[in-house]
């Protein structure tokens, strides 16, 4: 048990590593292609602040990065944390149902019975 968490573990590290070298690569990419101004509100960039500027991809996929950078778009990190929300808003929730305790109340269940007790006063 205690060697399959460790093969497990390493290869969680590997992935993370590999993901890393991955976004490095196609992070220099597109500061080389593109100017340094948010997609998003047309904010400008330079040396000292350009770790808040992020490669968005369009399409969501992380492992599609054509060479010529199609499927990127470089916003601030405000207005890239903005698309990412927008997607999960448009998904509904990610909160998984058993999360939260189902309702079984309903506050108008008698209402016809009440209103008719009320016509006859």
């Amino acid at each position: 048990m205690a060697e399959a968490k460790n093969r497990l573990d390493e290869v969680l590290r590997e992935a993370r590593r590999d993901d890393v070298k991955r976004a490095a690569g196609y992070r220099a990419q597109a500061l080389k292609m593109y100017p340094w101004v948010c997609g998003g509100c047309a904010r400008t960039f330079t040396h000292s602040n350009l770790q808040l500027l992020e490669v968005h991809h369009k399409n969501g996929n992380h492992s599609d990065n054509p060479p010529d950078g199609s499927n990127w778009e470089l916003l601030c990190t405000y207005c890239h944390e903005h698309e990412h929300s927008k997607v999960k808003d448009m998904a509904g929730r990610t909160d998984s149902a058993s999360d939260f305790p189902v309702s079984t109340h309903n506050p108008f269940a008698d209402l016809k019975a009440l209103l008719d007790s009320k016509k006859k006063l």
